[in-house]
This record gives structure tokens, sequence and C-alpha cells, in this order.
């Protein structure tokens, strides 16, 4: 009966501990989505600019580029791409999207119109050329992708 009472006793306890770090890691869970879940696959979006921050997050990463308008005015777009993971297999890295560098993203507006957009492509001066979108998302079909051969 000893033991039984000492066993239910750690088992409670490491529940108590579980439950304290679900909670508290409650709030910084972020959702994964589907391609149509946020963004449209009718509204393809070329934007050009300087990368003015880089997020290397999961489960998405986002790239901020300051675009020009036709009328001068200046707007922060953010594009999202694969996940790190994805993109380092992919031969990118945060420190080759340094801040300050100009890039030519293809991509998707978001549903809403914001000033979101998910990448496809991203093109550096130096006429490099990434595919940082994610792949089997339910992205359009639009020849990007270099795994969409096989889906």
């Amino acid at each position: 009966m000893r033991n039984e009472t000492n066993v239910l006793s750690r088992l409670g306890l490491l529940a108590g501990c579980l439950s304290a770090v679900l909670v508290s890691v409650g709030g910084e869970v972020v959702a994964h989505h589907a391609f149509g879940a946020e963004f449209d696959p009718n509204r393809p979006v070329v934007l050009r600019g300087p990368i003015v921050r880089v997020e290397w997050v999961n489960p998405h990463t986002w790239i901020h580029v300051e675009v020009t308008g036709d009328d001068g005015s200046k707007q922060v777009w953010m594009v999202e791409g694969g996940t790190p993971n994805t993109l380092l297999r992919r031969g990118l890295t945060r420190d080759s999207i340094p801040v300050g560098a100009q890039i030519v993203v293809d991509g998707y507006q978001s549903k809403d119109r914001s000033a979101r957009a998910n990448g496809r492509d991203v093109t550096f001066e130096d006429g490099r050329k990434f595919f940082m979108g994610s792949s089997g998302t339910g992205a359009p079909l639009d020849g990007r992708d270099p795994t969409e051969r096989g889906r």
C-alpha cells in the first residue's frame, strides 16, 4: 500500500508539472495553416524593395520588404516563406537574406488584401533565385515549386 501511495503521489506531481508547462506555453502556440486559408491564388503580386526585417521562426519565416508605390509612398509588406528547416535544405540561410538587400518577390496576396503575401520566389540583385514557398500546403501549381512535379 505504501508503494502504491508513493507512485500515485509522483504521478500526481508529474501531472501537475505537465499541466503547468502546457498552461504557460499555451499563449505561445501559433497555428500552422494551409495556403488557401490565408492567401488568394487569384491575386499574384510582385514586390520589389529592400529587406527591412527577417523573422526566422517556426512555423513560417517572414521577410519584411519596403515597397515603394507608383506615387512614391512606402509600405512594408510581410512575405511568408516556408519553415526555416525547409529553407535551409534549399540553401537559404538567415545570413543569406540580410537587412538592406534588394529583392524581388513573386507571390500571392492575402485574402484580406492587407500588405501580406505568400512568397513563392525571391530573386536577389545578383540573380540568385530561391523558391521560398511552403510545399504541399494547397498553393497553386504554378511551376515554381520544384517538388510539385511529383504531386
